[in-house]
This record gives C-alpha cells, structure tokens and sequence, in this order.
C-alpha cells in the first residue's frame, strides 16, 4: 500500500472512530438514542471534510447514505438539503460564470478593470470590496451578489492575469477570491437587505422581544464596524497572502491593447450582459416582487441555453457546481437532520443554563456573542442558525441586563459575521472555496483570524459607536 493510501485510510479510520464513540454515547437529557447517532454520523463527516480521507463530495454522500440506510433519518429527510434553493444557486453561479468566460464578456470586463486599477493588486481588492458594497443594499441574496455577480468577474479577472488554480494560484488569485468572499459577509452584516436571513432575525426580534428593526437603524449601528472592516480587510489579506503580481504600470496599457484587439462586442457577450442585467435587476428587486432568487437565477441559465451562448455540453462539464451541490446539498440535509432530532435546541439549553447565571451583563453579552459566532461550525446555513439560537443566546444576555436594542441589533450582525470560518458557513463560501485557488487549512486558518478581527472591530469600535449613538 502507497504512503498516500496508507494516510488516507488512517484518517478515514480516525472518523470512523469518532463517528462510532459518540453515536453510542448515552443521549442526554430527553434526546432519542436517534440524535446521538445523527450527531455522530455528522461529527465525523465535518472531520472527513477536514482530514479528507476521500473528496469532500465523497465524505458528504457517504454519510447521507449511512444516515438513511441505518435509519438514523428517512431517504427523504437525508436528502432534503438537495432541494434546498440556496444549493441550486450555487450551481447556477458556476454556470453565470462559464457563460461570462466562455464569451468572452468576463474578460472583457477584467480587462475593463485592469484598465482603470490594474496598477496595483491592493487597488483591484478595495475596487471589487466597493463593488459588493454597492450593491449589498439592493440583492438581498449574499449568493446571488457575490456569487451570481461578482464570483464570475473576480474569476476571469484571475485568469487573464494569469492566474489560475494550481502554481499561479498565489500571483493573485488566492489574495482576490479570499477578499471577495469576506468582504461579502461584512457587507451582509452592513445592510438590513444585504442577506435574506436579516429579515428572520427582525421577525424573531418582534416577535419575541417586541423590538422593530428598521433599514436605517440596522444601518446606523453597523454603519461604523461596517466601514472599519471594508477598510481594513483588503490590506490585511493582502499582507497574509503577500500576491506574486503587487504593482505593474503597463497593466493598464497591455489591458488597452487587449481591448483593442477585441474588438466590438459579440453577439455572444450582448446576450450574455443581456441575461446578466437582467438577472441583477429582478435580483435587486425581488424585495418588491418577490421572486425567489434561485428561480430568477435559473431563469438567467435557461435564456442562455435557450440563446445558445451556453449548450448543454457547457452545464454538463460544469464539475464545480456539480460538486458544491452534492457536498453542500448533503452538508445542509444533515445540519437541518439535527435540529429536527434535537440536537441544536439541546445545545442552545446547555449554552443558555452555562452563561444564565453571570452578573455583569458585559461579560454576559460577549460570551454571548462568542458562542453564538463559534457555534456556526456546526451550522451551514445562516437561516438555520438564526432559527437556531436567536432566541435562547438573546435571552440570556437580556437576563443578565444586557440591553435589549444592542443585543437583537448586534445578534443580527453576527449571524452574518460568523460565516466567514469555514467553506460551507454561507452560499457564496463553496462557490469561493470550489474555485480551487485556496486549500481547505489556509481556508479555515485565516477564517479564524478573521472571525478574530471581526469580534475585535465590531466588540470594541463598535461597543464606542453603539455608546455614542444612544444604544446602550
């Protein structure tokens, strides 16, 4: 046996073994036998997405086929996260993004932005991050913004600066993906109408709290944290990931050049700018029309196909997609099997009887906080999180007198916030992540560090600017 397959089965073991413990733990509390073995089955496969004893699409299907063949949750049930809309939006996003290299337009708009900021990497962060926080108010989908708009341009702006997955990866692609993508969780945080699960945590808020979150509120206290971090994050990753290409004065001319010899657009890439207006607006109106966000982007792909920009061919080689929908469909079918076993309420008790009995309510609210961020490890979704452990977290920092405006306020902040940890926190994360140019460690690592900074900028600035304002 080679000394690969040999690490791979020893790993492979190693979840195995940590599934097998604590699926026959005995279940706390009122839990059924059943919520031990699901917690098992789902501990181990965030282990296998860690150690990758086999790709992370194969660690994901094999545990949905062990949560539904030991009975541990029904076919139906295992599978639920592969209707999942949100699922089906990320593959559509990849598709966005073959369409806009395919035909060119993506490189024609890299080359756009070459032009105007191509003298420098650092610039082309801050301008994709002003990007994303432009229209962070009007999408209130985070996938449909950084993954349906911003993901295909940032990755044909990679390629036709010769970036690619694999050896270039670190010219500028690996410092371009990570930035877009943490920027999107921040300005998700900014706007009451940057991410859809906002709106439940203002609904959870009233009705449970009598407390009515307005736009401009919402707003108004992310406004400072908010701007601190957009201005700050681009720079630092930067320096983390110190990009090969810093600074280059004839970018601008050679994207000139290029252009030039592009000529007039095609018709190929005005149908393609065509269906990608098209999706942005019903995207950024879908507040006011309601349509949902993975049809208006299914629609987008079913024009193009119907036009001939793309063919079916073009979805079929779509490996990408194809793989962020069996591991993160499975992924979300597993995390929503535990809230229905049990698990999550369970955890959200402990969490609450451990932090119920601290007298300053400071203290109360940051570890509040804290745990309300870190416990979205065992969460892929933002809207199950949310549904999770608003209610019990914020009613542990009100008890403890914590008040009331600051706690929902800044709950709602980090439901977003909290993302920013792992490849599968959020829909625009796999779409990120599957893009090939950062490793699952790098990945995880720096999402640490940022989830650091985040509690450090919007904990401590952010504390001042909620004083200042009247918040508490």
């Amino acid at each position: 046996m080679r000394n690969d397959d040999r690490s791979k089965l020893i790993r492979g073991l190693i979840c195995v073994a940590v599934g097998l413990i604590i699926w026959f733990l005995p279940a706390p509390g009122d839990l059924e036998p059943v919520a031990m073995h699901l917690l098992g089955i789902f501990v181990a496969t965030i282990l296998g997405l860690i150690l990758q004893p086999l790709p992370q699409g194969a660690v994901v299907i094999t545990a949905v086929a062990v949560t539904a063949i030991t009975g541990t949750l029904s076919i139906g049930d295992a599978l639920n996260g592969f209707k999942d809309s949100t699922v089906w939006l990320i593959v559509t996003a990849f598709l966005f993004a073959r369409g806009l290299i395919k035909t060119g337009l993506g490189r024609r708009i890299s080359f756009m932005l070459v032009k105007r900021f191509g003298k420098s990497t650092l610039g082309l962060g801050y301008a994709l991050a002003l990007s994303d926080t432009v229209l962070a108010p009007a999408t209130p989908s985070n996938t449909a913004r950084a993954g349906g708009i911003l993901f295909p341009i940032v990755r044909a702006l990679c390629s036709s600066m010769g970036s690619e997955p694999g050896p270039t990866a670190k010219r500028v692609g690996q410092y371009l993906m990570y930035n877009s993508f943490q920027i999107c969780c921040i300005t998700s945080a900014l706007f009451f109408t940057g991410v859809a699960p906002n709106s439940l945590i203002a609904t959870l808020a009233k009705e449970n709290f009598g407390y009515e979150i307005t736009w401009l509120g919402w707003l108004w206290a992310a406004l400072l944290p908010g701007v601190i971090c957009i201005a700050i994050l681009p720079r630092i990753y930067y320096k983390i990931f110190n990009p090969e290409l810093k600074y280059s004065p004839e970018a601008p001319a050679l994207a000139e050049k290029e252009l030039a010899k592009m000529g007039p657009m095609s018709t190929a890439e005005k149908g393609m700018l065509a269906v990608f207006l098209l999706t942005l607006v019903l995207w950024a109106t879908s507040q006011w029309t309601n349509l949902n966000a993975t049809a208006i982007a299914l629609l987008g792909v079913a024009i193009l196909l119907v036009i001939g920009v793309l063919d079916w061919q073009d979805v079929l080689a779509e490996k990408g997609g194809w793989d962020a929908l069996i591991w993160f469909g499975g992924l979300v079918g597993l995390a929503t099997g535990l809230s229905k076993v049990g698990i999550i309420g369970w955890l959200a008790s402990i969490l609450e009887t451990s932090l119920g009995g601290i007298s300053s309510w400071f203290l109360a609210f940051i570890l509040v906080v804290i745990a309300y961020t870190y416990s979205h490890y065992f969460i892929a979704s933002m809207t199950a999180h949310a549904t999770a452990f608003f209610v019990p977290l914020a009613l542990v920092a009100i008890s403890a007198g914590a008040p009331l405006e600051i706690t929902v306020l800044v709950l709602g902040f980090f439901n977003s916030l909290n993302a920013v940890m792992t490849h599968y926190g959020t829909g625009p994360a796999p779409i990120y992540f599957g893009a090939g140019y950062i490793d699952q460690g790098t990945w995880w690592k720096w999402g640490f560090v940022t989830s650091l900074i985040n509690l450090v900028v919007w904990l401590g600035a952010g504390s001042l600017w909620w004083k200042v304002i009247g918040l508490w």
